[in-house]
Formats: C-alpha cells, structure tokens, sequence
C-alpha cells in the first residue's frame, strides 16, 4: 500500500577527531541511498565548524521505498562503518505537516546507542489534533488579516482568485514560522501526553 512521502531526520554526533572519515562516510551514505528507487533526496550539515553535532535528512517517496533503503544490505554495511565514530544517533520520521508539531529546543526523540537496534519512531499526534491545532492558529490570523483588509479601499473589488493568493501568501509564512509553533507549543501537554 502506498503512502505519502517520509523524511527522515538524524542527528548523529561524531567522534571530533575522526571529522575527514566522518565527512566521507557521510558522503557514501548520501550516494548509497541515491541508487535506490524513491529516493527523493539527502543532505548532511554539521551544528558549526567546531561541532560534533551533524544533521542528517534524506526523503523517500513512501514506506515501501524506505524500508527497502533502511533494510538492504548496502545501509547495513554504511551503518557498520560508521560505528567507530558516531557516538550517538537520534531519528524521527515525518510526513506532511507532522514536523509542526515537534519539540523545537529539545526534540521528542529516543536516542539510540550503538549496541541499539533502530530507534523507535517518534509518534505524532492524531490528525484530529494537528487539525485542531491548525484551525485554533489559523481562525483567529485569518479573521484578523480580513478585518484589516476590510479597511483597504477598493480590496472588495479585486477578484477572489486574487484575494486569495493575496491572503495565503501573506498568512502562509506568519502560520509557519510564528502561529504554529506558538500554538503547539501552547498545547504540547494535550498534543502529546505524557506516559
């Protein structure tokens, strides 16, 4: 059964005296993971140029496509040969909007040492709330942004294909990057409860 696209972010820290094999290593997996089907892209960065924190995404186009990458024989062999320098690992999945409602500061996500098998997936909230989420940072932005259009002389006049994209080109990144991380934050406690 198909699904929609996931992401996977890592992150890793790296033994500092090993940065040039890490760096390489890093490459391989990214080159590696390239040659399977539904892959739709990767990439690494490290926190800083003194940093042994590396971030680590790459995106398939369903869990088919991405269990067949996280399950070969090629990712184990990869993973073996990091062994000796990542210290630690960290990983979430994450389709569609899910990404909104993580952690910020901390991250929601188990570590996972070496002796571990695959970390366990950080489970996001059930899309009812994330919908609820939404619509509690969404309502009161929108209402607003029409009640001050309202006093633009002419705006009533313009086509509603063009209100439109006026409205969501302006609402779209003030939702991102203010409103819902407010929000979520505001409801962490009920989006994902505590065990």
């Amino acid at each position: 059964m198909a699904s929609e696209p996931i992401t996977v972010s890592i992150r890793r820290v790296v033994d500092p005296d090993r940065i040039a094999e890490a760096t390489v290593w890093a490459q391989t997996g990214v080159n590696l993971a390239n040659r399977y089907p539904g892959f739709l892209g990767s990439g690494w960065v490290r926190a800083g140029e003194e940093s042994d924190v590396w971030h680590m995404l790459y995106r398939f186009a369903d869990e088919r496509t991405l269990a067949a990458w996280e399950q070969s024989p090629e990712r184990t062999w990869w993973l073996e040969m990091g062994r000796g320098f990542v210290r630690e690992e960290r990983a979430k999945r994450r389709t569609g909007i899910e990404g909104w409602f993580d952690d910020p500061p901390t991250g929601s996500v188990p570590s996972v040492t070496d002796a571990a098998g695959p970390a366990p997936i950080a489970v996001a909230p059930p899309r009812w709330k994330q919908a609820v989420s939404i619509w509690l940072g969404f309502f009161p932005v929108n209402l607003a942004f029409a009640l001050l259009m309202a006093f633009v002389p002419g705006w009533e006049d313009v086509p509603l294909a063009v209100r439109v994209l006026a409205t969501t080109l302006v609402l779209t990144p003030i939702m991102t990057y203010w409103v819902l991380p407010w929000v979520t934050r505001m409801l962490r406690d009920w989006l994902a409860p505590a065990a």
